[in-house]
């Protein structure tokens, strides 16, 4: 197998991973593995998950897929279970599980006068259930997985948990408020998680990915004929770097975070990968 950009050896270690069925939290999978950790891929879609599951396992590593509902707290119980039962007790927890819904984003960046009674989606047209659903699948996506897996890890030193925050927590994007606020709760949770299971040996950090070009935002930064977006064209203006980032960029702050030498002293941190999006003023 290829090696890790951090020497973080993570042999012998149980990995769970949320949300791995997608592109951003199949990677973190494939660099757990890489670190030699066992890994359990959970995805509602089974199927995505393993899919990546066989190529870890091509690669010479050991991964197992499961179907799991975030939300659902008795089916994360017993898929915790379950884990526990094939790969052993869980050591690091990644919450990769989240994502937005059109219901809850408007169509414009401003509100102006005529957009109540024009075909447009604004503020006044947010459909609650869809707010609700996004704040659901993030906040409590991340909660009960770590009720289900942290059970676990209580009473073990060097466990950790590693929660998936956004750029929108620290400046919310237009368009997503639902998305936006969720994200901002992922980084809060994270600092009081840190506090409340530091006694019992398990770091709780984030990372906070800036952009990346993934299935989930497609259609928001590429035209159907493969041009950039608008909106794309701000971003990248955005950031200084210039540039969306590569997955494997992220595989840095996560080996890091999870290396229980080099980051021993750090819990309730929310590293930022942005290329340098949340430093800059725009002037």
């Amino acid at each position: 197998m290829q090696k890790n950009v951090l020497d973080t050896n993570l042999t012998g270690k149980v990995a769970v991973v949320t949300g791995a069925g997608g592109i951003l939290c199949s990677a973190f999978a494939k660099t757990l593995a890489r670190a030699g950790a066992k890994v359990a891929l959970l995805d509602l879609n089974e199927e995505a998950a393993a899919a990546y599951a066989a190529e870890i396992e091509a690669e010479g590593g050991i991964a197992k897929a499961y179907k799991c509902n975030v939300l659902e707290k008795d089916a994360c119980y017993a898929v915790a279970d379950q884990v526990e039962k094939d790969l052993g007790p869980c050591d690091i927890l990644v919450n990769g599980a989240g994502g937005n819904n059109p219901k809850a984003t408007t169509d414009k960046e401003y509100f102006e006068l005529g957009d109540i009674d024009a075909d447009t989606k604004s503020f006044f047209d947010l459909d609650a259930g869809g707010v609700g659903f996004v704040f659901n699948l993030n906040f409590l996506g991340t909660l009960i997985p770590s009720q289900a897996f942290a059970r676990q890890m209580v009473g073990r030193e060097g466990c950790n948990i590693i929660n998936i925050s956004s750029m929108n927590a620290y400046t919310p994007l237009t368009k997503i408020p639902a998305y936006s606020g969720a994200k901002a709760a992922i980084s809060n949770f994270t600092q009081w998680l840190a506090v409340h299971f530091s006694k019992v040996g398990i770091r709780v950090n984030a990372i906070a990915p800036g952009f990346f070009s993934t299935k989930q935002n497609e259609k928001l930064l590429w035209n159907e004929d493969g041009t950039p977006t608008a909106r794309t064209g701000k971003i990248l203006a955005a950031t200084p770097m210039g540039r969306f980032g590569e997955s494997t960029e992220l595989d840095g702050g996560l080996l890091f975070l999870l290396n229980n030498e080099a980051a021993s002293f750090i819990t309730g941190v929310v590293l930022p990968i942005d290329g340098g999006f949340s430093a800059y003023s725009g002037v």
